[in-house]
């Protein structure tokens, strides 16, 4: 590379790591631009999910806990933005009770178990009690509350055909069901109408006798049948190991989701979410979650916000450190774009950043671009520039800018490169704390030299390789 290229995009000072939120640019203690930043942080995964198909399970313990009102909202919010929503239900605790009222001694665990004609009756009781008071939630639209102007339709029907368990180790199971086959058809031209599909853990067979499912197995079923995007099981509690009580949170790739249900750490409730979840990844669904109903508005920081709050089960770890690409300059720009304009960048438009494509790399997550750097090798001296390390705000102080530094550092190798320069105003003390020294104009390669600004008096830091 010439130094003509170098300097179309790289004026010095190019090398900069917010290791400080960019919050600050936007003047965080106002209200209004907490607001408008973290709104503009969210339209990446608005423009993502929008016209995609989402099945969210959750059990009739929500319901028991008072937490259905707080649940619709959030999901009239989802289906506003043009996310297609099949919700499935389920009603154990509520069939349970019906059980002891009408003095059956019989009750339903997380298993399935043999289901008897009362208790099938009961079933029923439940999920029609259920699907009203769902239906009734979506209905309300009082002025000044989350659902004013909603007007969200929500359709039930018999889309599921079911076959009984039958017989297991000389135990029937009488009415209790498995999936057979969902109407995935109808559950889309629903779908398509803006509607919301209901599902409860009832099927049917042909003979049109009534089965009953397991809410998991339900949606688990559906997810995969309709190639959904996600598979979001909303639980009682967070998934964590019984022996240590230490959180598994985060992504959880599928292979490590099998390992871990072979393990036999996790109680009966969380690994049948865990099975479930791994068996809709195994299925193609691309990502499976289960996040804890008790914290307000989980459904939504776990679809727009980079951590989550639960548990995710994928195929593959979602993070990609790669290549940049010309589809990703966009991305790039909207990174750096605010260290251009507190000074802590130089401007260089997007034609330059163009024509130098093929020396940055990018940090991604779920399709998402957060961090970049810029790799110039200067090979006459046996030097390499890193330049234009940033990392988004909001996945900062989680290591992802020690990442793109060794990612930097393997590329020099690769160049055979024996040193890597950093020029900055902002970011001296984080290269310091790994092990860069300080250096002079000096010790720059020449080609750098007469780019430098000395009206910026940047600072030279170099590290060896």
């Amino acid at each position: 590379m010439d130094s003509h290229h170098s300097e179309q995009y790289n004026s010095p000072d190019a090398s900069a790591l917010t290791t400080q939120s960019q919050a600050d640019t936007f003047s965080p203690d106002t209200e209004p631009a907490q607001f408008v930043r973290w709104f503009r942080e969210v339209a990446p995964y608005v423009h993502r999910f929008r016209g995609k198909t989402f099945v969210i399970g959750f059990g009739g313990e929500l319901i028991q806990d008072g937490h259905l009102n707080t649940l619709i909202p959030d999901l009239s919010l989802l289906s506003a933005l043009g996310i297609k929503l099949v919700l499935v239900h389920g009603s154990r605790p509520q069939v349970n009770e019906q059980l002891q009222l009408k003095g059956h001694h019989s009750v339903f665990g997380r298993h399935t178990e043999p289901t008897s004609s009362a208790a099938l009756e009961c079933v029923k009781e439940a999920a029609g009690e259920i699907r009203l008071d769902i239906e009734a939630a979506f209905s309300q639209g009082l002025p000044n509350t989350p659902m004013s102007h909603a007007k969200i339709r929500v359709v039930s029907g018999n889309f599921v055909t079911a076959r009984p368990v039958g017989v297991i180790d000389g135990v029937d199971y009488q009415h209790a069901g498995a999936v057979r086959k969902i109407d995935t058809d109808s559950i889309l031209r629903t779908l398509e109408q803006e509607s919301i599909v209901l599902l409860s853990p009832l099927g049917f067979s042909p003979t049109g006798e009534a089965f009953n499912l397991p809410m998991e197995e339900l949606a688990q079923y559906t997810a995969s049948a309709l190639r959904a995007e996600k598979l979001i099981y909303l639980a009682p509690a967070p998934i964590v190991r019984q022996n240590s009580h230490e959180p598994i949170d985060g992504e959880l790739a599928r292979a490590d989701a099998d390992a871990l249900l072979q393990e036999q750490v996790l109680d009966e409730e969380s690994h049948i979410f865990v099975e479930k979840a791994s068996l809709a990844v195994k299925r193609g669904v691309p990502r499976a979650h289960i996040i804890p109903y008790s914290l307000d508005g989980s459904i939504l920081l776990e679809i727009f916000t980079h951590d989550g709050v639960g548990t995710m089960v994928v195929e593959d770890k979602l993070d990609d450190l790669r290549p940049a690409t010309m589809d990703d300059i966009g991305a790039i720009l909207q990174l750096i774009e605010p260290l251009e304009l507190d000074g802590t960048l130089v401007p260089r438009g997007r034609a330059a950043i163009e024509r130098e494509v093929e020396t940055f790399s990018v940090l991604a997550h779920d399709g998402i671009i957060y961090g970049c750097v810029a790799v110039i090798p200067y090979l006459a001296e046996e030097m390499v520039e890193m330049a234009c390390l940033v990392v988004h705000p909001e996945w900062q102080n989680s290591g992802e800018g020690d990442l793109l530094l060794r990612h930097a550092e393997q590329r020099a190798r690769a160049l055979r490169a024996k040193k890597l320069f950093v020029l900055t105003t902002r970011t001296s003390h984080w290269f310091l704390k790994r092990g860069f020294v300080r250096g002079g104009l000096a010790d720059l390669p020449r080609a750098k030299q007469s780019l430098y600004n000395r009206a910026r008096n940047s600072m030279i830091f170099i590290k060896s390789l």
